[in-house]
């Protein structure tokens, strides 16, 4: 969403809600443990969507049906407009390879496309197009370079996901196998991190209206879906935007918001593999979070968290904080330790590393 969302199979579980007194207090201060360098991307329209493949590989996309890529490792960007989509907004991409990538857009029905190219971005096939004029999808993600999922905001209190085993073909995926969503629910279609797939089969979706902030969780591609209550701020406007795993137990839901206001419990985490979760405090970020990950391979475990107020790195599984930087940023992706991106307004690519 540019909106909320919610949803999930047949019960719902309260999660728990352990340290929430303890989050109602600033968040600290750690000195920060990630180096920071501007590269030129070539273009200037506000970036979204970051995805890389490996250490020198990456594809990020944005508005005007902007697109760029690097297989040098940012040293060189090229860039493009996918043809008949630059009014468009790509709010999520994913990259297979330096060749083979998907592109999300969103809006309100036909504005809500998934576009795909196998040859480097010379080319983009539409691959799927709403038709449903209350249809607003807001981010996807793949478990195997052509079976993923996307999900969008409800309709008529259903949840709205599709899916697909070849990458071209797309359909919805039957209400049968969903939860009923609740009123005005759905997912922030601010930065891709709204779902988030593993190669085992699971993913993990965040969604919310303004009275509930949940987590829909599956191990089976999507066969069934568990759905639980998250313990952290929701309000008109704000609410859980990224949900990350370092591994298949410790994970992370961080929230933001249009709302300058911070939200009292911006972090939750698990260490179970959700099956419990506890509030976690708040970033130094005053708008909240957008965009975060943890980063593979890192030691100790570290989560990058960006935003509209900048940068910030935590190596505490959310208890402490350091700041980066402060641009305005809407996303960010790591290969590697050493090979880390964020991205946003006017073009903006920086590139990042662990120390």
């Amino acid at each position: 969403m540019d909106r909320l969302h919610t949803s999930a199979p047949f019960g719902v579980r309260l999660l728990a809600v352990a340290g929430v007194l303890a989050s109602l207090v600033a968040p600290t201060r750690a000195e920060a443990q990630v180096e920071a360098e501007v590269q030129q991307s070539g273009v200037d329209a506000l970036l979204i969507g970051i995805s890389a493949v490996d250490d020198r590989t990456v594809w990020a996309a944005g508005t005007g049906g902007t697109w760029i890529r690097t297989t040098d490792g940012g040293d060189h960007w090229e860039s493009g407009v996918v043809p008949g989509a630059d009014s468009l907004q790509f709010r999520d991409v994913h990259a297979v390879d330096a060749r083979t990538a998907y592109l999300l857009s969103i809006g309100n029905g036909p504005d809500s496309r998934i576009y795909r190219t196998d040859d480097a971005g010379a080319s983009w096939g539409e691959v799927f197009r709403n038709e449903d004029p209350r249809g607003f999808y807001d981010c996807f993600d793949f478990w195997t370079p052509d079976r993923g999922i996307v999900i969008g905001d409800e309709i008529d209190l259903t949840v709205s996901m599709l899916e697909t085993t070849d990458g071209r073909t797309w359909s919805k995926v039957p209400t049968g196998r969903l939860p009923a969503a609740q009123e005005g629910e759905g997912s922030f279609a601010a930065s891709g991190h709204c779902v988030s797939a593993g190669s085992d089969g699971r993913a993990r979706v965040i969604a919310s209206n303004p009275d509930y902030g949940r987590l829909l969780t599956t191990d089976d591609y999507g066969m069934t879906w568990q759905v639980d209550t998250l313990p952290v701020t929701v309000r008109a406007g704000v609410g859980p935007q990224s949900v990350t795993f370092w591994d298949s137990d410790h994970g992370m839901v961080l929230t933001g918001g249009y709302d300058s206001e911070p939200a009292d419990i911006g972090v939750a985490v698990t260490s179970d593999a959700g099956e419990t979760w506890s509030a976690g405090g708040r970033t130094p970020l005053p708008s909240g979070v957008w965009g975060a990950v943890y980063v593979p391979g890192s030691n100790p475990r570290t989560v990058v968290a960006v935003g509209p107020d900048g940068i910030v790195v935590s190596q505490s599984d959310g208890r402490d904080w350091a700041v980066v930087d402060s641009f305005n940023y809407w996303t960010v992706t790591f290969a590697s330790p050493d090979a880390g991106w964020a991205v946003g307004r006017d073009g903006r690519v920086t590139r990042l590393r662990l120390r």
